[in-house]
């Protein structure tokens, strides 16, 4: 019998969850998740490959723009479909639905910042843009070319005025299989 796919769940895995510490790790540093992702078909499979390594079933996902993402997800991960505002994970399949996710996201609370959700993000490849970066893993301050969507990102994040340690984390991986993290502490500053 022929597989659908040839993603070691294992070993695969592994590699991505560490290249994804890693960028969590360092801010704005892009890695690349291709090798993994190419062993993927369907919907999205940079996002797939993410979602593979990341859920489980106990923790609970919402997909925004790609109803084969989500059945591919809950396939694959055994993760439980959640409606945005109390899901762990947030998957965004485009830039049209970053307002929305960054309205739906949980911050969790001052005593329980864990509680709040991830954004895993598809971008664009190209259209970059400039941004300085300072924060947790950075040296004193960074400037980065990254696509987009994170100057976006960045600007709804700050509009949504989250009191620290809540907040959330973002994962971003481009159409080539790019990934880049800019987790809750980290803000950027005008070019």
């Amino acid at each position: 019998m022929k597989p659908l796919y040839t993603f070691d769940e294992t070993f695969d895995s592994q590699k991505i969850f560490r290249t994804l510490l890693e960028a969590m790790s360092n801010p704005g540093r892009k890695l690349s998740l291709a090798s993994g992702a190419e062993k993927l078909y369907g919907a999205c499979p940079q996002l797939l490959a993410a979602a593979m390594t990341l859920l489980d079933s106990k923790v609970s996902f919402h997909v925004y723009g790609s109803p084969e993402l989500e059945e591919q997800i809950v396939l694959l991960t055994h993760a439980e479909k959640e409606e945005a505002q109390k899901a762990d994970y947030l998957f965004v399949t485009g830039a049209s639905f970053l307002e929305e996710a960054f309205r739906d996201a949980k911050p969790g609370t001052l005593a329980d910042p864990h509680l709040s959700a991830t954004l895993v993000i598809l971008c664009e490849d190209g259209n970059e843009e400039e941004l300085v970066l300072e924060g947790p893993g950075i040296k004193g301050k960074e400037t980065v070319s990254l696509p987009a969507e994170a100057k976006k990102t960045l600007q709804l994040r700050e509009a949504r005025c989250y009191e620290y340690p809540a907040g959330v984390d973002m994962i971003y991986i481009t159409e080539s299989g790019q990934v880049f993290c800019i987790p809750r502490l980290v803000k950027r500053e005008d070019v």
